[in-house]
């Protein structure tokens, strides 16, 4: 749980920025989305395969440049 506690002298913005920052980092909202909904196994493998081809198919013309 990413808490930020205000300090002294320091604005509500420059807070929730640093709030918002510890957020990403965490990857909090990536987890909420995740399990925001059930996937059937088969279709979690399904677009896990998926997104390793997309990811081969991003890396390929890079190889071939080199």
């Amino acid at each position: 749980m990413a808490e930020v506690h205000l300090q002294e002298g320091e604005t509500l913005e420059s807070a929730l920025r640093r709030f918002k920052r510890k957020v990403q980092q965490e990857d909090i909202v990536k987890e909420i989305k995740r399990h925001s909904f059930y996937l059937k196994p088969g279709e979690k493998r399904r677009t896990k395969e998926a997104l390793a081809r997309k990811r081969n198919r991003k890396k390929r013309p890079r190889e071939i440049e080199s």
